[in-house]
């Protein structure tokens, strides 16, 4: 799978808006902010594109935070991603100045559906850290075990799941999967890899939705 980024020069501190490229075919539209204020508009931009859906809306969710562990304590969440179709946020969560009430509902919201591969951690996590409560999940790999009729499934990984849903070879590279997540500045590789899985998993759903 080949996968390009894209910056587009913006002036303004607030956020940054990329396009990540899959394949030369697909483009997923990704803001990374710490600004609550951007992360209302995304909020509001989705729900407006996708109204006809709401009452079923899919979610793709993520989170990342440093994997170290200090004193005993697992490190707070990073960054939250959300992906909806082929838009994607990566919210700097841990560098937002407060945490806007539009994502609460939006996360709240039971006609919202957030899917990912071990979501019920992610939201665990969320809790813990922020106090966030995510209503509605589904973990795509007891999804996926159920609809491919697999029941090994219910331990795979995203890159296992990309590959038989999705057709697609997805990369995870250590040295990402490991980097600074709460650097204020986040990398291109990092954005990439943060958009992808989100986006992946938004994918994934909607490709199993579909098969009923």
């Amino acid at each position: 799978m080949n996968v390009k980024i894209e910056e587009f020069k913006l002036p303004f501190d607030t956020h940054k808006l990329y396009n990540v490229i899959i394949d030369n075919n697909d483009v997923i539209e990704t803001l990374v902010t710490h600004d609550p204020t951007m992360v209302c508009m995304w909020i509001n931009n989705t729900e407006i594109l996708n109204r006809p859906r709401l009452h079923r809306l899919l979610v793709g969710l993520d989170t990342e935070w440093r994997s170290i562990v200090v004193e005993g304590r697992v490190q707070t969440v990073s960054v939250l991603q959300l992906c909806v179709g082929k838009s994607c946020l990566v919210y700097q969560i841990l560098h937002a100045e407060e945490i806007p009430h539009e994502l609460v509902s939006f996360l709240e919201n039971p006609d919202y559906t957030f899917v990912g591969i071990g979501v019920d951690k992610d939201v665990e996590k969320l809790l813990g850290d922020y106090n966030l409560k995510v209503t509605k999940v589904r973990d795509l790999r007891t999804w996926a075990a159920k609809e491919l009729e697999a029941k090994e499934l219910r331990y795979a990984g995203l890159k296992t799941l990309v590959n038989l849903v999705v057709g697609k070879d997805m990369e995870k590279p250590k040295r990402i999967t490991m980097s600074r997540w709460d650097n204020r500045v986040l990398s291109r590789g990092q954005v990439s890899y943060a958009c992808l899985d989100a986006y992946f998993s938004f994918e994934i759903a909607r490709l199993l939705s579909s098969w009923y």
